[in-house]
């Protein structure tokens, strides 16, 4: 470490940026045994739903439970702070369940800032990032000066700035402002020093939607989606804490609705009438938006025959009567935007109290990065949340927590840990980014997954907590309350095994779900193979297990049910694993092996993989191409001798 850069402080790893990223960052990092600094240009916006105030859905729900697992806030956060919690796809069985909550914004950010302090190796820092303090060669972080002239000194730097390197909000054609999100500035001297040091920096585009005063809607008109709270929590760290029964509410806020309405034929007139005063459409963007969270320009332009677009009226917390407008995400001139709410059902005399807008930012290219998340030009500095190209609150944190975890270990000398594809979806979203890069902004969805029955939301804690231990994440307590969750799965499981149901304990369930009646006693284990029953209701119907945590038996019953694919699916993990054992060597000059085609030798010498299995993930690298590369390390070894 340089010492003549006169730091007011020093700490193992500084974090830039306080949301969902940073924040994560901050505590993995933490845990993993550093102390951290966190700088953010206002303590009071730690934690900010900058967006929608909505935690998961679909694959981003497991990715919260991943991050929990791994001694995340986010769902600790969510469970303080939730106004209503809905899974999602129960229609389609629990191996596809998506957990989702909405939150109330104020006590979300306070909640993320108290579990934050909490961790004693934490300490808040405000101020903007004006530079990164570099050695001389340019080659290595050194620690960070602010914009107010303090110096901090450490060996690593995660940087999660989000949407605010040199942030441009915009409403209609006419209106540019300037900022990281509304009310709050821009930071453009740090992009301008990483241009300078060779990062690639290119630009996307994402918005938000108005909202309005509750207080103007015609609630009476609106079909009312209700909460399940009742039936869920987020986090296991209180699993043993508050035992949950059916009708018990324990640890959340009191619960609120949302209302659904849709956008439906004059709305879309209006849209389609004034679509050149977008600012996409009007030609003041050019950035890539969000295939997959659009704006309702680009619904109207791209579903020109759709008959309507559904809405969701979501609040904002008890605090207040402003609500969300979720799916109306807009850059039109506000006055537009009013006539477009007006002419919705419910909305016919709203008032607006924030306008949408569409912001561009600066995100470098996650190919420039190592699957740790660590920068290939700069030693010592990682990426992780929108910066890295990637849209959501949950994407964020889970790079946050990969960053984190190996900044520290890189500060002090330990293996990196690396989540594969077969153990987690932040593994797949990590190695998606670094291997494959993004040309919009990336989110997940369960199909881009190779192992979606092996990494659901239910076993989170039982596939990322043995990484955990080793890591050096969890204190005694949670150590405790770990095992305690494995046993009840595994009691689960024993009494489905040992267990008999009668025929005429069972007869009512399998006669509703239309399966044929047994025969004679039956071990429970046997009747829960079957389609559309579900172990908990055979359990109650036994009278036994009514002990047991829901969420136990649920994952005892999908180990059950989908035994013989799970099989294939963890043979399927064990050949990638043992692809990716095999390391590429770091400085293996591509252009040389003629022997791979030339898109190959291209895409492998900028990616630089660090596996096999890694190689294999880059698009126009085919599997004879792999077998080459295989044969050209083989042949170098033998001629080296080794």
């Amino acid at each position: 470490m340089t010492h003549s850069i006169n730091a007011e402080a020093t700490f193992d790893v500084l974090v830039v940026g306080g949301g969902h990223a940073g924040t994560e960052a901050a505590v993995a990092a933490a845990r993993a045994g550093a102390t951290v600094g966190l700088v953010t240009s206002a303590l009071e916006t730690i934690g900010q739903m900058s967006c929608n105030p909505a935690i998961g859905g679909v694959a981003k729900g497991t990715v919260v439970r991943e991050v929990d697992a791994l001694g995340g806030i986010m769902a600790r956060a969510t469970d303080l702070a939730m106004l209503q919690f809905r899974m999602l796809n129960q229609g389609k069985g629990p191996a596809v369940w998506a957990p989702r909550a909405q939150c109330d914004r104020g006590l979300y950010r306070r909640a993320v800032r108290t579990l934050l302090e909490e961790h004693a190796g934490v300490h808040t820092i405000q101020g903007t990032v004006a530079r990164l303090l570099l050695s001389t060669d340019g080659r290595r972080v050194e620690g960070l000066e602010t914009l107010e002239g303090r110096r901090f000194s450490a060996r690593a730097v995660v940087l999660t700035t989000g949407t605010f390197g040199r942030g441009k909000l915009h409403i209609g054609t006419g209106t540019q402002i300037s900022g990281g999100r509304a009310g709050e500035g821009a930071n453009a001297q740090l992009g301008e020093q990483l241009d300078a040091a060779g990062l690639q920096t290119l630009r996307f585009k994402t918005g938000t939607p108005p909202r309005i005063d509750g207080r103007s809607v015609h609630y009476e008109t609106l079909p009312v989606q209700p909460s399940e709270v009742e039936e869920h929590d987020w986090s296991w760290s209180h699993f043993w804490d508050a035992p949950r029964r059916v009708g018990e509410r324990t640890r959340h806020p009191e619960q609120m609705p949302c209302w659904i309405t849709y956008l439906e034929a004059p709305g879309k007139a209006i849209i389609e009438a004034h679509i050149n005063e977008s600012a996409m459409y009007g030609g003041a963007i050019a950035s890539q938006g969000p295939r997959y969270c659009p704006s309702v320009e680009d619904k109207i332009v791209k579903f020109p025959h759709a008959e309507r677009h559904q809405l969701f009226l979501e609040p904002e917390g008890h605090d207040t009567r402003e609500l969300y407008v979720n799916g109306l995400s807009t850059s039109l001139p506000a006055h537009v935007q009013l006539e477009v709410l007006r002419s919705i059902k419910g909305l016919e005399d709203v008032r607006v109290t924030r306008a949408g807008y569409a912001i561009e930012y600066d995100y470098y290219p996650p190919t420039q990065l190592d699957s740790t998340l660590q920068s290939r030009a700069i030693a010592g500095l990682w990426f992780a949340g929108q910066v890295n190209g990637t849209t959501g609150y949950e994407e964020a944190a889970g790079q946050g927590v990969v960053a984190g975890i190996n900044a520290a270990r890189w500060v002090h000398e330990r293996d990196a840990l690396v989540l594969g594809r077969e153990t987690s979806y932040i593994g797949v979203l990590v190695d998606d980014l670094v291997t494959r890069g993004v040309d919009e902004p990336y989110r997940l969805f369960t199909s881009r997954s190779e192992f979606r029955l092996t990494v659901r939301q239910d076993n989170a804690l039982s596939r990322l907590a043995a990484l955990g231990t080793t890591v050096g994440l969890y204190n005694s307590r949670e150590v405790e309350v770990i095992e305690a969750r494995a046993q009840a799965t595994r009691d689960a499981r024993r009494l489905a095994e040992s267990e008999n149901i009668l025929p005429e304990q069972a007869a009512a369930l399998l006669e509703g779900t239309g399966t044929a009646p047994l025969p004679h006693a039956v071990r429970i284990v046997e009747v829960a193979k079957r389609q559309g029953v579900s172990l908990s209701a055979l359990f109650a119907a036994a009278g036994i297990g009514v002990e047991l945590p829901g969420d136990a038996v649920i994952s005892a019953e999908l180990e059950i049910k989908y035994a013989g694919y799970l099989l294939k699916e963890r043979k399927a993990a064990e050949r990638m694993t043992a692809m990716g054992e095999r390391a590429l060597p770091e400085h293996i000059d591509y252009s040389s092996l003629h022997t791979l085609s030339v898109e190959s030798r291209q895409k492998l010498g900028a990616r630089r993989p660090g596996t096999l299995a890694q190689a294999a993930s880059i698009p126009g690298v085919s599997p004879a191409d792999l077998q080459s590369l295989v044969f050209e390390l083989e042949r170098a070894r033998r001629r080296n001798g080794s």
